[in-house]
């Protein structure tokens, strides 16, 4: 499921079992929204598929307008500089956005993010190197981190 503005950014995407949770981040980023169906923009949807073909870069074409604090920000534009097939852990995210002991915070943010896949948290684990939370399930960040390790 994506919802995007009028002018075709990207507001909120997420999986379809997962449609109370993107509802809860959108009535916490923009109040009360009014959703409807539609065909998804033609950029958007191109970049998608072209992700799931093997083409990451792809994801940089997303414009996002995701709402939310400095500190998400932050965190979120860290995740979109982890490269595909790689990961970092939460403590190394926190360490990026200068702030060295706010791992917990880290994981919070990227518990918010509003755009899976294309803010790819899914590439952040523990520090022991075991998955750990991930908003659309750990099988799902499982099998993402398959498919940019083995189309890299």
């Amino acid at each position: 499921m994506l919802v995007h503005d009028e002018s075709g950014a990207l507001v909120a995407l997420d999986f379809e079992d997962f449609q109370d949770r993107m509802a809860r981040l959108l009535r916490l980023r923009h109040g009360r929204v009014e959703l409807s169906d539609g065909a998804a923009p033609a950029k958007t949807r191109e970049a998608l598929d072209r992700y799931f073909a093997g083409d990451f870069k792809a994801l940089e074409a997303i414009e996002t307008r995701t709402g939310g604090t400095p500190f998400q920000h932050a965190a979120w534009e860290v995740l979109r500089a982890i490269p595909p097939g790689e990961t970092r852990s939460y403590g190394a995210q926190a360490i990026a956005i200068g702030r060295p002991t706010a791992s917990r915070a880290v994981g919070l943010a990227n518990g918010a993010n509003p755009v899976a896949i294309v803010i790819p948290c899914h590439r952040v684990i523990g520090a022991s190197g075991a998955l750990t939370g991930y908003g659309g399930g750990l099988w799902r960040k499982r099998w993402l981190l398959d498919h940019e390790e083995a189309s890299t």
